[in-house]
């Protein structure tokens, strides 16, 4: 089920807050690094060649006031069809794809040794990888990994069995109906507590049971026999089967209306709800919180509590819905997270649901780069010290750091001059951006996996093991001081993300590459790409969610009744330019969902702009390839974020993902920007000129 975006909000840095209020730093001629894109030199000089936009990736035959989208790279595009692997594709996503060669580099050469020390980090991702390769045994298993839980599944006889075995998914990473997470407390932030959360939902999201349209009839439908064909898988008999599925999903249906739905789970006014484990209790009292938070390491103490409605909901199914429809239900989901883990069928039927139906791919990935992946999200930060030793070295991280510094600077300088917010919040506002804490690359310590047992011939232990270890690793915080060198991704992650209650902005390495972020770039390309992206995570503190944090990271209102109505204005103007965005007749883009993302978007590439104007007091920068540093800044933004997307992940975005599909994010912000109309001299009435254009920040 779709979580808010404070599930996100997980520790933070140990590092000082960034003091904006400094003078502005200039980012230095960057020199070739090993591991990075290394830059050409001049046959008059040894200084590098810095490069300018992607010349062949431009569509010359459209006009950039017309298309922005299409005219920034279009042609790469065209060239570059969507691989049938993957449901999007872009010189981005491409780069993320090849970091997955990378990390298949790293295993290899790892796994080929066979005496690492027990514990190490080489042994640990080695033996992993190995495991997770050996598809011929998965298929030798069969179903015989998952033989054991069903049977105790199977075995249920009373709703204390039902509860029981709750526990024991949770107890695997398996969190159906209800889901218990990790986060700073919402008002008193140096806090971690527990939250209990909706979920167990196999649907993207409650409208997929509720909606009438044809895409969400068809999904139900087609979901209803995805369910019966693993339950069959497990050797359920094929009426039983069916039977089962439709008791499963009834189940899922009425669960799902008890759910908030995307928007309202943006507001994260909606999911506080701090009570003890008594007023807990009293919500559903036929599920024994306190052995519960016990049998899954947990501190029985207060916890947030996302949604009281669903969990009254789930005590009211615990005494209504029949043992054998709980059973069949919790068989599934048993199912649903373990069949990557299993043979070839079952692998085969959740990438036809998952991934063919629900977001058009063609093909599976490949299995190394599946157990890659694998070994990502598990081992982490064992495998994001062996990638950030061999592609991102210190220069790297002092470069960005410039970049960062500026932005900063330029948010500073853009509250400091805004016409609509008075001075007692603007105090406010800068008092939020001088507390911002910055994380570049990894982490300053790493986690210890040595403890998790992780065998060379054993991928379903292994897989478990981890799962309970990161639980574990997660849970032991509850009820502590927040550790604010923990981070929320991993290294190699090609991502970012802004915790609102650590008020911190953090870049993983995995983003830290070309095109995002290129050391042989000039710098109009960089701050045209991740420096946007950097605007973005900073203006994610004040855009509908995170304005709603004061300077500490608390949930507080900071803003006076009127410039609140004013910002809020501000924001309407976005809902309803988003709003008229279409993917195709009848299906358009959900404003506010995307509103968050949309702020974003515009305030990154506003600030980014006026960042790179700061870095050009000192350092001006030149005309490349016949294009202006202005023409350079935006045409990087464009080839950054210039997303092919197959229609049916594009309607599953527009239902569900924050965030607007490529083609919007691109054109939307800047057809804002009166700054775009004169690099690309665009009259008035063209498509990327808005003749009422939005502006937050």
């Amino acid at each position: 089920m779709k979580r808010s975006l404070l599930a996100l909000a997980v520790a933070a840095c140990s590092s000082p807050a960034t003091n904006v209020a400094t003078t502005p730093a200039v980012a230095p001629a960057p020199a070739a690094v090993p591991g990075l894109q290394a830059a050409p030199t001049s046959p008059a000089s040894s200084a590098p060649v810095l490069h300018g936009v992607y010349l062949d990736d431009l569509d010359r035959s459209v006009a950039p006031c017309t298309d922005f989208f299409e005219y920034g790279n279009g042609s790469w595009r065209k060239a570059n069809p969507i691989p049938a692997s993957m449901a999007r594709w872009s010189r981005r996503w491409k780069s993320g794809e090849d970091a997955k060669g990378q990390l298949r580099e790293i295993l290899d050469q790892v796994a080929a040794k066979r005496d690492w020390k027990a514990g190490s980090v080489e042994q640990l991702i080695g033996d992993f990888y190995v495991a997770c390769m050996d598809e011929a045994k998965a298929d030798q298993l069969g179903a015989g990994p998952i033989v054991p839980m069903l049977g105790k599944i199977a075995a249920i006889k009373d709703r204390a069995g039902v509860v029981a075995m709750i526990g024991d998914l949770d107890r695997q990473g398996i969190p159906v109906p209800l889901a218990v997470n990790v986060q700073s407390d919402l008002h008193t932030p140096t806090e971690v507590v527990a939250t209990v959360a909706a979920a167990g939902l196999g649907l993207p999201d409650r409208d997929y049971y509720e909606k009438p349209e044809k895409r969400f009839a068809d999904a139900r439908a087609k979901y209803v026999v995805h369910v019966a064909k693993l339950l069959q898988l497990a050797g359920v008999a094929e009426a039983a089967a069916k039977q089962q599925a439709k008791a499963t999903f009834d189940l899922e249906t009425k669960l799902a209306k008890a759910s908030l739905d995307n928007v309202a789970l943006r507001d994260p006014r909606a999911t506080d709800h701090k009570m003890s484990v008594g007023e807990l209790q009293k919500l559903s009292p036929a599920f024994d919180w306190t052995k519960f938070l016990g049998g899954g390491h947990l501190p029985v103490v207060p916890l947030n509590v996302e949604q009281p409605t669903f969990v009254k909901e789930v005590q009211r199914q615990l005494t209504r819905t029949s043992i054998a429809d709980w059973k069949s239900y919790l068989a599934f989901h048993y199912l649903d997270a373990m069949a990557l883990l299993l043979s070839k069928p079952f692998v085969d039927e959740q990438f036809e649901f998952n991934d063919r139906f629900l977001q058009g791919v063609q093909e599976q990935k490949p299995r190394w780069k599946r157990c890659a992946e694998l070994t990502d999200g598990l081992l982490g930060e064992a495998l994001g010290q062996k990638y950030v030793e061999k592609y991102f070295p210190p220069p790297a991280k002092a470069r960005m750091k410039t970049l960062v510094d500026n932005v900063l600077l330029g948010m500073k300088e853009t509250i400091e001059h805004l016409d609509w917010m008075t001075d007692a919040t603007r105090k406010k506002a800068l008092e939020k951006l001088a507390t911002v804490n910055t994380k570049i690359g990894y982490p300053d310590k790493w986690k210890d996996y040595s403890a998790i047992p992780i065998r060379a011939d054993a991928m379903f232990d292994n897989v478990i093991a981890a799962r309970t270890w990161n639980l574990d690793d997660d849970r032991k915080t509850v009820g502590k001081p927040v550790d604010r060198g923990r981070w929320g991704m991993t290294p190699p992650t090609s991502n970012a993300y802004y915790n609102p209650s650590l008020n911190e902005i953090v870049f993983p390495a995995g983003i830290l590459q070309p095109p995002i972020f290129t050391m042989d770039a000039v710098d109009a390309i960089n701050y045209g790409a991740i420096g946007v992206i950097i605007g973005h995570e900073i203006s994610h503190g004040f855009d509908d969610q995170g304005a709603q944090f004061d300077a500490q990271g608390r949930l507080e209102n900071w803003w006076s009744p009127d410039d609140l109505k004013a910002f809020q204005a501000k924001g309407k103007c976005i809902v309803d330019q988003f709003e008229s965005y279409f993917i195709e007749p009848g299906i358009h883009h959900n404003g506010k969902l995307v509103l968050g993302e949309s702020i974003g978007d515009s305030g990154g590439a506003n600030v980014a702009y006026r960042a790179f104007q700061i870095a050009q007091r000192t350092t001006p920068a030149a005309t490349v390839d016949g294009f202006t540093p202005d023409q350079q800044f935006f045409i990087a933004w464009a080839q950054a974020r210039g997303d092919a997307i197959r229609i049916e992940e594009q309607r599953r975005m527009v239902q569900g993902d924050p965030h607007p599909i490529g083609k919007f994010r691109v054109m939307g912000p800047l057809s804002n920007m009166p700054e775009f109309a004169t690099a690309f001299s665009c009259k008035p009435g063209t498509a990327m000129v808005r003749a009422q254009p939005c502006r937050v920040w």
